[in-house]
């Protein structure tokens, strides 16, 4: 699947993700891109933890799919984690049901790696952002009625922490742009030591956006988390 956002002749950018969301958190760094998505296997392996799972994920991605010697590809993988159990995308509604009713009341985790590729020298450079994310209390017909939207199946754990109408999450202390699949501020980190340098703007653009104050992002840039 190729898709341009935005338009433009030649990007020095791919981004390897056909996530809306990822799109629209990316643009907010002002550097041109397009997407361009190759399926990979996204089966666990056996005793893999979820930071091994994520980054391996990002990485395998990013080495997916086709680019010019001058471009550099951005890889992403989200994952939910209650417990020491990884919980993908839902099969079904029942299991999204399952999942949501497992979640509620109470914080878990969304690891999200990501992976950076240039492909003139083959320099690869990851990273990891976790994020505690704890959920309301949330009844049993709400989750009734955001099940019966669809939205939860494409979802890992089975929710989308921005959901207008759901609201899922009793507050956030660390990346909200993380839970929504892609990090921006360690992307950023990253894009830096291959010589990208976004937009000045990103950051209040991304407060903006997601209707977020962060409380983390100044650490994060300074390499402090």
């Amino acid at each position: 699947m190729l898709e341009f956002f935005p338009v433009t002749a030649k990007a020095p950018l791919i981004l390897a993700s056909n996530s809306p969301r990822r799109r629209q958190l990316l643009a907010l760094t002002g550097i041109p891109f397009i997407v361009l998505v190759a399926d990979v296997d996204e089966s666990l392996h056996a005793n893999e933890n979820p930071a091994a799972y994520v980054l391996r994920l990002a990485e395998a991605k990013a080495r997916a799919v086709p680019a010019d010697a001058d471009q550099i590809i951005l890889a992403a993988d989200t994952t939910v984690v209650d417990g020491s159990d990884i919980l993908g995308k839902p099969k079904d509604e029942a299991e999204a049901a399952l999942m949501l009713k497992r979640l509620r009341g109470h914080a878990h985790q969304v690891y999200t790696g990501i992976a950076l590729l240039r492909k003139s020298d083959g320099l690869l450079l990851t990273d990891l952002c976790v994020t505690d994310v704890p959920m309301r209390d949330y009844s049993d017909d709400e989750i009734q009625d955001y099940v019966a939207t669809g939205d939860p199946l494409d979802k890992a754990g089975a929710y989308a922490i921005q959901h207008p109408g759901f609201h899922p999450v009793a507050r956030m202390d660390g990346c909200f742009a993380s839970v929504m699949g892609l990090p921006v501020c360690h992307v950023i980190l990253q894009m830096r030591k291959m010589d990208l340098q976004p937009d000045t703007g990103f950051f209040a653009g991304c407060e903006a956006l997601l209707e977020y104050k962060c409380p983390v992002s100044d650490a994060i840039l300074n390499g402090e988390m």
